[in-house]
């Protein structure tokens, strides 16, 4: 019997009913106090179907925040609204997992307490513009981190996966991609210190490492995901070597058996590649989640190919709550309505209509 999207998969003590992913998707609907609430719950519910549902990422203190409206997971309140989600999920059959973020340089003050300072590894100021409640407004030069502060916010992962242990949630992802705080002490671009956290490859994955080691403290190791980035630029960020950091990323990864290694394949900005990702696939020896842009034919072929064991999608589950089905009888998909996309009411985030909703309400 071949392998397929369909097909389930055990992932550490877990089974997994089937290898589709939903990808976490930034969808800035949290309630005033950055925590999920009954629309959310609905948007995760609808969606229970996936093999695994990774959340939107999700801040691990205050101080980590870099949108308005996006959820966290350090306050009671949070922990609250997460269980209410996690219960609705695990009623439908589905598993969970939570994404941990800190933004770092992409943030301004006006999202943090006290309109405090983003902090990043070097005060390096990235191109672009922050998304605050008055509007767009540019990034500002980012306070590179004393190593005593480092310490703190691996202290701020830890509780955070505390919270989410208390919370119910299957495990975590550990957010290390896309231009916030861990993928800015990997690359090169956006890390320039001279201290052990900085410079060589090495020093460079030494903040991911202690962020790794505070949560499998508190979670098994194959309870916790990583998710990376090599080639994204996406944040204003660069490396002079992708191909070869990310190998040895990858490669040390080995030793702490997770739960699976999630890759954003390519540049999610100009959807282009120049890593080969079979070749860095093979430098993982544990599950490897494939993303971005993968339809349903590229996905199947991934895993029959042995390229992927998991895939996950993103706009395509955004639009269509029962994409399994969907893809399963190769039904037509609803299209996603890009401008509800970010914050907003239930339009655009739990109006999109199942098969046979969408069916029926069409004329005879």
């Amino acid at each position: 019997m071949s392998t397929d999207l369909f097909s389930p998969i055990t992932m550490g003590d877990i089974k997994l009913a089937n290898r589709m992913v939903m990808a976490p998707l930034t969808r800035n609907r949290a309630d005033g106090h950055n925590a999920p609430h009954e629309i959310n719950v609905t948007y995760y519910q609808q969606r229970a179907t996936a093999g695994l549902i990774i959340t939107e990422a999700s801040q691990v203190s205050a101080e980590g925040v870099g949108y308005p409206g996006t959820p966290g997971i350090y306050s009671d309140k949070q922990v609250i609204g997460w269980k209410k989600v996690i219960d609705a999920v695990h009623a439908k059959g589905g598993r969970i997992f939570i994404q941990l973020w800190y933004c770092g340089r992409i943030s301004h003050p006006d999202l943090l307490p006290e309109n405090q300072t983003p902090v990043a590894p070097s005060a390096i100021q990235p191109e672009g513009e922050a998304v605050t409640l008055d509007g767009m407004k540019a990034y500002v030069m980012p306070r590179a981190l004393k190593i005593n502060e480092i310490a703190d916010i691996v202290a701020q992962y830890k509780h955070a996966a505390e919270m989410a242990k208390q919370a119910g949630f299957d495990g975590i992802e550990v957010h290390a991609a896309n231009g916030y705080l861990i993928d800015q002490f990997l690359r090169d671009g956006s890390n320039q210190r001279s201290d052990q956290y900085g410079g060589s490859v090495e020093n460079r994955m030494h903040f991911l490492s202690d962020v790794l080691d505070a949560v499998i403290e508190v979670w098994p190791s194959n309870r916790v995901g990583v998710r990376l980035s090599p080639e994204n630029s996406f944040n204003a960020m660069s490396d002079s070597n992708p191909r070869e950091h990310f190998s040895y990323f990858v490669s040390q990864l080995n030793a702490r058996n997770l739960a699976y290694l999630h890759v954003l394949e390519g540049d999610m900005m100009s959807k282009s590649a120049s890593i080969d990702y079979r070749a860095l696939r093979n430098h993982y020896n544990g599950l490897y989640m494939a993303n971005n842009g993968y339809d349903k034919a590229r996905a199947d072929k991934s895993i029959h190919n042995g390229d992927s064991d998991l895939v996950a999608f993103g706009i395509p589950f955004l639009a269509n709550p029962d994409l399994v089905a969907r893809y399963q009888q190769n039904l037509v998909l609803n299209d996603a309505d890009s401008s509800t996309f970010y914050g907003g009411t239930e339009q655009g985030y739990t109006d999109y209509p199942f098969f046979e909703q969408a069916t029926t309400a069409e004329p005879a």
